[in-house]
C-alpha cells in the first residue's frame, strides 16, 4: 500500500474523529482522550503521507502545536476551557500548516463565540441555575473540518 489511499484516507478518519468529538462534548461536556490521542498519533502518518520533510518541516508542525497546546493551557488554568478541549487544539494543530492554524483558531474564536452567546441567551431566557458549560469542542471540531478541506483541495495545484 502506498502513500497515495492514506491521503484521502487519513483525513477522513480525522474528519469523523473531529464529528465524534463534537457530538461526544455537545452530549456529555467531555471529549474522550483516546480520540484525542488518536488524533495526535495519526498526524505524523499525515506529515509522510503528504511528504513532509523531517527537518525543518516536521519540527516545525510540532512546534506550533506545542505552542498552541500551552497558550490554551493557560486558558484551562483560569478556568475558560475544558481540559479535552485543549487536548483537540493540540492534537489538531498537529495535522495543519502554521498559517491553517492561525485561520482555525480565528474560526475557533468566533464560532466558539456564537455558540458561547447562544448558551448565555438560553440559561437567562430559561432562568437555569448555576455555572453555563459551553461545548467549546464543538466550535473547535466545526474550525477543524473547515480547516481540514485546505489539504485536499489544495493537493492537486
Amino acid at each position: 500500500m502506498g502513500w497515495g489511499i492514506l491521503v484521502w484516507a487519513l483525513p477522513a478518519c480525522l474528519g469523523l474523529l473531529l464529528v465524534s468529538a463534537g457530538v461526544e462534548d455537545a452530549r456529555r461536556r467531555e471529549i474522550a482522550n483516546w480520540k484525542n490521542a488518536a488524533i495526535a498519533l495519526l498526524a505524523p502518518l499525515w506529515w509522510f503521507a503528504v511528504g513532509l520533510d523531517p527537518w525543518p518541516m516536521m519540527a516545525v508542525q510540532f512546534g506550533v502545536a506545542l505552542v498552541a497546546f500551552a497558550l490554551f493551557c493557560g486558558a484551562f488554568a483560569l478556568g475558560q476551557m475544558g481540559g479535552g478541549d485543549v487536548k483537540l487544539i493540540g492534537a489538531l494543530a498537529l495535522w495543519l500548516a502554521p498559517l491553517n492554524v492561525m485561520n482555525m483558531l480565528v474560526v475557533m474564536s468566533l464560532a466558539g463565540g456564537a455558540l458561547t452567546l447562544a448558551f448565555v441567551l438560553d440559561h437567562r431566557l430559561l432562568r437555569r441555575e448555576g455555572p453555563i458549560e459551553i461545548p467549546y469542542g464543538v466550535a473547535i471540531a466545526f474550525a477543524g473540518l473547515l480547516a481540514l478541506r485546505e489539504p485536499l483541495v489544495n493537493q492537486f495545484t
